[in-house]
């Protein structure tokens, strides 16, 4: 068979190539196969990625069992939450390019026949499965898995955010500072992504529902040996994949992008999901209006069957247990396309009819259609005259009671202001929070606004208040939020016009979000809008600044 490989390690005036390899100690043998490219995003910095090494290793074995030779290269990998709260939090979404065009320009240049990779946290699933589009060779998707829960706090399993809750706690004399700094200490037993249904795991398992993982294999806890035997699998299957012709784009197709929208919606998984399926679609041609079109019908009828924190308090180790995403797609059945063809080399309705939960049902976490947590889904769109393009929120992670919600705008131009009078007790109830130039362009980066309601929480307001932004908000967050509001304010979007004491109404069941304020208003106030002076942004930052789409079309660059 010729492989891609093939050109550059089977051609007489190649042969400084092969002997390139053979410096690394490959044989004649090791290059008669297909040459598999492990993009491996390890490092010591995220949790999520820190088990990367030995998770490789057993996809290597795959990969040889198979009759291929496994080649390993590096892909940067930074953490949400490390980089949450200050201007490292810029820099994340841009990663998720940073990430697709360093393997597309590793794959090409080294005609590489295949590609695993391995990533779990927030921007590094959606760029890699960007990279895997763009590319269109065979590609497999590899997760490091969730970590443990931690000590209980607050009724719940604790996580990494339950420390940053507890720093609202803290500041409003609930608990001690020895509390909370016991918390830390164990708030985050294991490595592996956060224990909760954050944008990490929630990309990982659109990446299951779409195709790209190995059917059950998104959920696997970090520590658990069956994380190492699905990525010798993976290894094999790669190999299969290329002697078969299937590539990613045979899998990531609008029905395979649909498939995934509606788990998320049946699931709550973040609302970064929306963003980062938008721009995965682009890569195969599918318009952002499309993939918003697409959410927007998946919540309309798609009901909340799964239950997870920040929704509930059973962590991901729980929902993979009670069955995970192929539990999900069962109780869904008739709902998603189960033609789609997956990495297994199966399409997924097969996939599922021979998959078992060894683990058994576990309706606190997983219900069926007919009896769901929620008749509505637990993603939704909203529109509006302040969000005329769209804005998201997470119906699942808020108390019913707050569906509906009116209240004087509290208006801040940055997150650090908003963080600041959070805690000072500046914040009252009912009032809702707002908070611009975050977007892709204003802030620049389309921060997480995780912070400001972590500090809600810990302050007893998070059923009391409201916050919305052009920014993001963590997977981990809940209470009443609406992000991704477009167009931002950089761009003259209405909540640039917005000023304090203007009452603001969310409405999520007839996915409205509306400023007091007539059209007429609106443009008149916005007749005289000058974008904040800010000094030129230079490097990658800067780049991204001028090129950034908007959040309603998926936060990638346009070029």
């Amino acid at each position: 068979m010729k492989y891609r490989s093939s050109e550059i390690l089977s051609e007489i005036m190649f042969t400084e190539n092969r002997a390139l390899y053979k410096s690394m100690g490959f044989s004649d043998s090791d290059l008669k196969g297909p040459v598999i490219g492990i993009a491996n995003s390890w490092n010591e910095l995220v949790p999520g990625h820190y088990n990367l090494k030995s998770v490789a290793e057993f996809v290597k074995k795959g990969i040889y069992r198979a009759g291929g030779a496994a080649v390993e290269f590096g892909v940067i990998g930074a953490c949400d939450a490390q980089a949450c709260g200050h201007i490292g939090m810029k820099y994340i979404l841009l990663t998720r390019d940073l990430i697709a065009f360093d393997i597309e320009a590793m794959v090409h240049a080294h005609r590489l026949d295949g590609i695993v990779m391995l990533g779990s946290c927030d921007k590094i699933v959606p760029g890699m499965l960007m990279a895997a589009a763009r590319l269109d060779i065979p590609a497999i998707l590899v997760v490091g898995g969730p970590m443990s829960g931690g000590i209980e706090f607050d009724g719940r399993k604790s996580d990494s955010t339950s420390v940053s809750e507890a720093v609202g706690m803290l500041s409003s004399g609930l608990i001690s500072k020895e509390d909370l700094l016991r918390l830390e200490e164990n708030a985050a037993p294991s490595c592996g992504s956060c224990s909760y249904y954050g944008t990490a795991n929630s990309m990982g398992c659109a990446a299951e529902s779409m195709g790209m993982s190995i059917t059950g294999s998104s959920l696997i806890p970090a520590t658990s040996s069956a994380r190492l035997r699905a990525a010798e699998e993976t290894g094999r299957k790669i190999v299969e994949l290329v002697n078969e012709g299937i590539t990613a784009r045979s899998i990531i197709t609008k029905n395979s992008l649909e498939n995934a929208a509606k788990i998320m919606v049946a699931t709550g998984g973040s609302t970064n999901t929306f963003i980062h399926l938008s721009a995965i679609a682009n890569e195969i041609g599918i318009d952002s209006e499309t993939m918003m079109n697409i959410y927007d019908r998946a919540s309309d009828k798609i009901p909340s069957i799964a239950m997870v924190n920040p929704a509930s308090k059973y962590d991901m180790e729980d929902f993979y247990r009670a069955g995970g995403i192929p539990q999900v797609m069962k109780e869904l059945i008739e709902d998603i396309d189960l033609s789609c063809l997956t990495v297994t080399g199966k399409e997924l309705g097969e996939n599922l009819k021979n998959w078992l939960n060894p683990f058994g049902l576990d309706r606190r976490v997983i219900r069926t259609k007919e009896d769901p947590f929620s008749r509505s889904g637990g993603l939704a769109v909203l529109r509006g005259n302040l969000a005329p393009g769209t804005g998201i929120t997470k119906p699942i992670a808020m108390d019913p009671s707050m569906y509906f919600f009116s209240g004087p705008a509290r208006v801040f131009e940055c997150e650090e202001e908003a963080n600041e009078a959070i805690l000072s007790g500046k914040i009252k109830e009912g009032d809702v929070i707002v908070i611009r130039y975050e977007g892709p362009k204003g802030g620049p980066g389309m921060r997480e606004m995780y912070f400001a309601m972590k500090l809600l929480y810990g302050r007893g307001l998070a059923k009391k208040t409201a916050l919305i932004t052009d920014g993001r908000f963590s997977g981990t967050n809940n209470g009443c939020f609406v992000g991704h509001i477009s167009p931002e304010a950089a761009e003259g979007g209405p909540i640039a016009a917005v000023k304090d004491g203007d009452i603001i109404t969310i409405d999520v069941k007839n996915k409205k979000i509306d400023v007091a304020l007539s059209d007429e208003d609106i443009r008149e106030r916005l007749k005289n809008w000058e974008r904040p002076y800010r000094e030129e942004i230079k490097g990658i930052l800067g780049i991204y600044t001028k090129l950034a789409a908007s959040a309603a079309e998926g936060g990638m660059l346009k070029i």
